[in-house]
């Protein structure tokens, strides 16, 4: 393990300690403060029933003693540090005001004239401890990202022992380059390197978001964690460690997640003023009051009320409960929220960038066309000696075309003498007829035209699934061809199917004024086909996953607030980079840990969901501002003894009730959000 994957498993412990931590002074915090509630004189008043118990008063103050050194501990070690590092913050806030009304309360027991508010104290520890409990479970989840990224890579490879033609089993972290690996069947690809002998497919899609998987030969290049396909490769290593392919991405997506944490900066900012205010107040009003000859208690119950007013109760969750409340509803309606900032924002969007495979796309091969080549053929039975032999293959075409099989009601017969062409196809006796389904490199390889070519060329060679545009399919679609002995009867068209909803959310996001771009490291023929029968405002073909971010920049940089989204490790550094990152649903785990955003149901169309729905958010969160923002105006100078003068005064008690009164209208408004949805 590199001293960089040391450090972030060293920073993820210390998040997941710190969760354990704050989960655990909650929960012991929050039993200890029901029978503080309980035996209130204030809450019995409000609540209507009456509890006597002999000293209550010293239980009360037993009680709120434990959760005020045990629950309050974390924001009372975080006051001394802020103020030892000279910047305070909202822990130097919350310790000032769980302390000033731990000192009015506890004198108010021993002697002190006036009414004590333990239970504001309790429960105020425990909203901020629930409230930093979910902030650092959504740190780790983030940082998170980079584990999964590096869980792609095996733990072994076999590695060819010098000067013999055996191999041996060896930890991944003995590989070096220039050594000779052998990939079996199946197996992931434990470095990056190039082919040395043998063929195979190889599954790219989790790295590079390409969907069919590739034909490799000697001389070309695999990465590793990708998948080779159903035949042996034997690679020679360029590079492993923190040269790989896949070290790379890492890198990218850890500089973008760092990057994109430095818009906290305004949040300190927000609290350090907050800060600022409750002291300055708190202060005048004291020395004011004692100046104009007023006693000790009387000035201390003015500070201690406006100090408990001032509290960021209200203000501290205006936002946070909207977010709470939109996250609980979003994630009921397939939007699944792992950063709350990036969803208020998402009202900001001008510019959506979709990944194609996986995301426009189902991801997956679908038969597209069926075609006869032979007069005693018809599509049904084309695709029934098809789907014969595949039903013996874990080829991705072998799927698409069983599929269809399934879907058109086709009967499958059994099949015998199986086997598979590396490279070309796979063939066997179907009904005692010798069958085949092949690519155009087995009519290369043996000499022979690939049907429907007017100059009786040998077609791209590459096996059946790997034959590209080779042989008259599609752009993006991939023919292989169905051969009875020996002569072709048919042919089938399989490509990556765009799914359904696509259309739509391209349309209501281009009316709402969203622009619609399709990122992809497709070929351009495939990119603009795709894009084109989307009607997409514009596309990047042949992108990789380093560029698809810088992309992402070049947008950024001409003014456009950027939603990517995606499904592939590809597309993590893009998503981290952009100002909201979408992963949809069925994608891969990297790219949902990497993303702001997740799309439970893998519909497109919930990207519009989510912005109407952040728009509605962001609303719900302006009034709770203004409404906490109005409250203080009007009650601190309240609290002060503004109104003195009139016979008009507001006690401790009764700040701290109006206190958790404008916390109730804010919860409140905040659930009445409701759910906008685009129409279908």
């Amino acid at each position: 393990m590199s001293q960089g994957d040391h450090e972030q498993h060293d920073h993820s412990e210390h998040h997941r300690m710190m969760i354990r931590d704050f989960r655990r002074r909650f929960f012991i915090s929050l039993v200890v403060t029901v029978p503080i509630l309980v035996l209130s004189p204030l809450v019995q008043e409000l609540l209507g029933f009456s509890v006597q118990v002999t000293g209550a008063g010293y239980i009360i103050f037993a009680l709120a003693t434990f959760i005020f050194f045990y629950g309050g501990w974390p924001f009372l070690t975080g006051l001394v540090s802020e103020l030892r590092e000279r910047t305070p913050g909202m822990m130097t806030l919350i310790a000032l005001a769980i302390g000033v009304a731990y000192v009015y309360s506890s004198a108010v027991v021993f002697g002190l004239e006036g009414r004590f508010f333990f239970w504001e104290l309790a429960t105020l520890i425990d909203v901020m401890l629930v409230g930093h409990w979910i902030e650092m479970r959504s740190v780790l989840s983030a940082s998170s990202a980079l584990e999964k990224l590096a869980r792609l890579m095996p733990d072994t490879a076999h590695r060819k022992v010098d000067g013999e033609d055996s191999y041996e089993d060896v930890a991944l972290s003995e590989v070096r380059p220039e050594d000779t690996l052998l990939v079996k069947p199946g197996e992931k690809i434990p470095a990056d390197g190039t082919v040395v002998d043998g063929k195979s497919s190889v599954n790219e899609s989790m790295l590079t978001g390409e969907a069919r998987p590739v034909a490799k030969s000697d001389g070309e290049e695999v990465i590793g964690g990708s998948i080779n396909g159903d035949g042996s490769l034997t690679v020679q290593v360029s590079g492993t460690g923190e040269e790989s392919y896949l070290a790379k991405v890492i890198t990218l997506v850890r500089e973008s997640q760092e990057a994109s944490s430095k818009t906290q900066g305004l949040a300190d900012r927000a609290a350090f003023w907050l800060t600022v205010v409750a002291i300055t107040v708190g202060v005048v009003t004291l020395t004011v009051w004692l100046l104009v000859g007023q006693d000790v208690q009387f000035a201390i119950e003015r500070m201690a009320t406006v100090m408990v007013i001032t509290c960021p109760h209200a203000l501290g969750l205006a936002i946070p409960l909207v977010v709470a409340v939109s996250t609980t509803k979003s994630a009921q309606n397939g939007l699944l929220i792992r950063n709350r900032t990036a969803f208020e924002n998402a009202r900001r969007i001008t510019t959506v960038l979709f990944d194609k495979t996986g995301t426009l796309t189902e991801g997956v091969f679908g038969v597209s066309s069926v075609e006869p080549l032979h007069s005693d053929y018809d599509e049904n039975r084309v695709l029934a000696l098809a789907a014969a032999l595949e039903q013996n293959s874990e080829h991705p075409i072998a799927a698409g075309i069983l599929t269809r099989a399934r879907e058109a009601g086709v009967k499958v017969a059994g099949v015998e003498d199986f086997e598979a062409i590396k490279g070309q196809g796979v063939t066997g006796r179907v009904e005692g007829r010798r069958v085949a389904v092949v690519g155009p490199s087995y009519f290369a390889e043996h000499g022979l035209s690939v049907p429907g070519t007017e100059d009786g060329g040998q077609g791209d060679g590459g096996p059946a699934g790997d034959a590209g545009e080779a042989g008259g399919g599609p752009a993006g679609g991939t023919r292989v061809y169905v051969l009875s002995e020996d002569e072709p009867v048919g042919s089938i068209v399989l490509s990556d199917r765009i799914r359904p909803e696509s259309r739509q959310a391209v349309r209501t996001l281009q009316a709402r004024g969203i622009a619609c771009r399709m990122i992809t490291g497709d070929n351009e023929e495939t990119a603009a086909a795709v894009a084109g029968e989307l009607g997409m405002d514009g596309y990047f073909a042949g992108v990789l996953p380093h560029e698809k971010q810088e992309r992402v920049v070049e947008l950024q940089q001409e003014g456009e607030f950027v939603a990517m989204t995606g499904d592939g490790v590809n597309d993590a550094p893009a998503l981290a980079r952009a100002d909201i990152g979408i992963a949809v649903g069925s994608g891969t785990d990297v790219a949902a840990e990497t993303a702001d955003i997740i799309l439970v149901n893998s519909n497109p169309q919930d990207v519009t969901a989510l912005v109407l729905f952040g728009r509605a958010t962001y609303r719900k969160m302006v009034q709770n501002l203004i409404w906490a923002t109005a409250y203080n105006v009007v009650a601190i100078p309240l609290a002060a003894g503004a109104l003195f003068w009139a016979g008009i005064m507001i006690s401790p008690a009764v700040g701290a009730l109006l206190m958790s009164l404008s916390t109730v209208i804010v919860a409140i408004n905040a659930r009445l959000l409701r759910v906008e949805r685009a129409a279908a």
